[in-house]
């Protein structure tokens, strides 16, 4: 089976387009992918208690899986510029059905840790599935297809902690995995049939060779040193909320059950599927317009969340506004970055990603740091330094994209 009729008519310059659907399958499976990660954070106690773990040390877990991801950037995204990428995304979901299944029968603390470890290690497939819709979009669409399925991997970092703590819940933690890794399942047959077999030849590079290419696109490509920046400050801002919110929420007065708090991320992936549209801007020439009314957004979101202790809707309202703008620039990130060079989208995918994952582990630690020292004024303060900082440092380097090849 060929180029399905899904992904539309080939373009002589060797991109194929790709039909809303596709896009829509993408995402899902983009936003199942990552989701994996996040599952643990509500989880923790149930884990922690079964297994005997304290909770001074439960958070190893997360850690674990974080680290376990970034090395995933590094050594499996770029892998889909030197090898077929139907077959790299389908043997990596399978190999990721297997930690999920390890994880939900594992019978000691030992066993959880190999499963989270390699849950992490897998999840990059989502990155992969990001640079491969890129390479099927035509041109002229790039910017709207990578908007959709980055809006997919956003939905389901929010949606993974309110499905885990309702699973949890309902059937105990264990479900979450198990119900994970039957999606995934699903997911992989679906693409076995929807993706195009055969693909444009590739560079002849050894697996170190390609490694050190990543490296290489830094020195030589000025836009993804900023747009990476850039993705560093915003993912550090999203950081710093969903890392820290729950701490305000569930102490008195408010005192919030998890479920409740987990409903937060509605919220959330409502702000970012409105950001889809920054997509559709970028393909028309209004990549940086996009990017500084976002960063005046995210700045700006932080004013209404501070008064969490007078409204929740407030809070609501900040959610919504900085989840659009953290997707907005994220995704005219990918855009911009994508155009420059086109047969590296894998590699470029890996390279900015690595300032994302600086970003949210940056967030994570201050946010709670900051909150032990001065409570959840301090964190918004954090938040809106580091969103200023971001609008800063776009106007600073606003001439210097512009100067870049598109």
């Amino acid at each position: 089976m060929q180029n399905p009729s899904y992904l539309a008519h080939a373009h002589s310059e060797g991109h194929a387009g790709m039909s809303r659907l596709v896009a829509l399958l993408f995402a899902l499976c983009s936003g199942l992918a990552v989701a994996n990660i996040y599952y643990a954070q509500p989880l923790l106690d149930s884990v922690a208690e079964e297994f005997s773990i304290t909770h001074s040390s439960i958070g190893i877990v997360i850690t674990v899986t974080q680290v376990c991801y970034a090395l995933g950037l590094l050594l499996l995204v770029p892998l889909g510029d030197l090898v077929n990428r139907r077959k790299l995304i389908i043997i990596q979901m399978l190999l990721s059905v297997i930690a999920l299944i390890t994880v939900g029968i594992s019978s000691s603390s030992r066993m959880l840790f190999m499963g989270m470890a390699a849950i992490g290690l897998l999840a990059v497939i989502t990155q992969t599935l990001v640079a491969f819709a890129a390479s099927l979009a035509a041109p002229s669409e790039r910017g709207r297809i990578v908007g959709l399925v980055t809006s997919g991997i956003v939905i389901g970092i929010l949606l993974a902690r309110t499905i885990a703590g309702t699973l949890n819940d309902w059937i105990g933690w264990r479900s979450v995995y198990l119900f994970s890794a039957t999606l995934t399942l699903f997911g992989i047959i679906t693409l076995f049939f929807v993706l195009p077999k055969r693909e444009p030849d590739r560079e002849k590079l050894s697996y170190t060779q390609l490694i050190v290419s990543v490296l290489q696109l830094y020195r030589e490509l000025p836009i993804l040193r900023v747009r990476g920046v850039l993705a560093m400050l915003i993912f550090t801002a999203f950081s710093t909320l969903w890392t820290s919110m729950v701490l305000p929420l569930s102490a008195p007065p408010l005192s919030l059950s998890h479920t409740a708090i987990g409903a937060f991320g509605l919220a959330g992936a409502a702000g970012a599927l409105a950001a889809a549209r920054a997509g559709r801007l970028a393909d028309r020439g209004f990549g940086q317009k996009t990017t500084g009314a976002a960063l005046i957004i995210l700045l700006i979101s932080w004013l209404p969340m501070g008064y969490v202790h007078h409204s929740l809707w407030l809070l609501v309202a900040g959610v919504i506004m900085l989840d659009l703008a953290v997707q907005a620039v994220h995704v005219t990130n990918q855009s911009l970055i994508y155009e420059v060079r086109p047969e590296a989208q894998s590699r470029l995918t890996a390279a900015y990603m690595i300032f994302y994952s600086i970003g949210s582990a940056t967030g994570s630690i201050a946010s709670t740091q900051v909150y032990a020292l001065a409570g959840w004024t301090g964190v918004c303060w954090l938040g809106a330094g580091v969103s200023a900082a971001a609008l800063l440092f776009w106007a600073f380097t606003l001439n210097r994209v512009y100067s870049t090849p598109r």
